[in-house]
């Protein structure tokens, strides 16, 4: 079942559709990171300002550090260390499209967990967006069963998989990194 919703999802991303998904997180509406009319659609959907920057899934370091100019060893101690999901702001996002970066360039990247989040990005070959399934500025849903009907139907496939699960996720910690190494801790 799981390699078959791979699939499906994967190839919607692939034309550059949208899906709307379970991460190790909190279900997401996602796109291929890389494709700005994709990522534009994702705005659209969310009704989210043009602005404020959406998060970044890959599978592993390697694919990391295509996507960073440079990764601070302190950044890789608190990826080894963290069982929490986390999501680190790194500065010098690269190769993504614009719109997902913040003002001053940075990017939120999570290494993903998840096994379906990680076959997806290994079977599209490209890191994904993840950002809340809801609309910008309400409450983020905990389960799939609390997604707007609205949201689901504008996503171009809506993945089979963890529909049925009750116990309401949370988002991710989240860390800003500096160039230098040093770190806030933004969310818990």
């Amino acid at each position: 079942m799981i390699d078959t919703e791979v699939e499906k999802a994967g190839a919607i991303l692939k034309s550059g559709g949208t899906i709307l998904y379970p991460t190790d997180t909190i279900w997401g509406i996602g796109c291929d990171a890389t494709k700005p009319e994709s990522v534009k659609n994702i705005y659209q959907i969310k009704q989210r300002a043009d602005s404020k920057s959406m998060l970044v899934l890959v599978n592993g370091i390697t694919m990391l550090e295509e996507y960073i100019e440079s990764i601070p060893a302190q950044a890789l101690e608190l990826i080894e260390k963290t069982e929490k999901p986390t999501t680190i702001i790194y500065p010098g996002a690269r190769k993504l499209a614009s719109k997902l970066l913040a003002s001053d360039g940075s990017i939120g990247i999570r290494l993903t967990t998840d096994t379906f989040c990680s076959l997806l990005i290994e079977f599209t070959g490209f890191p994904l967006v993840s950002t809340s399934a809801n609309i910008a500025g309400e409450h983020s849903p905990g389960t799939f069963h609390q997604i707007k009907t609205s949201i689901r139907e504008q996503v171009d496939y809506v993945v089979n998989w963890r529909q049925d699960e009750t116990a309401p996720s949370r988002p991710s910690a989240l860390i800003k990194m500096e160039e230098d190494g040093s770190f806030t801790t933004l969310r818990l």
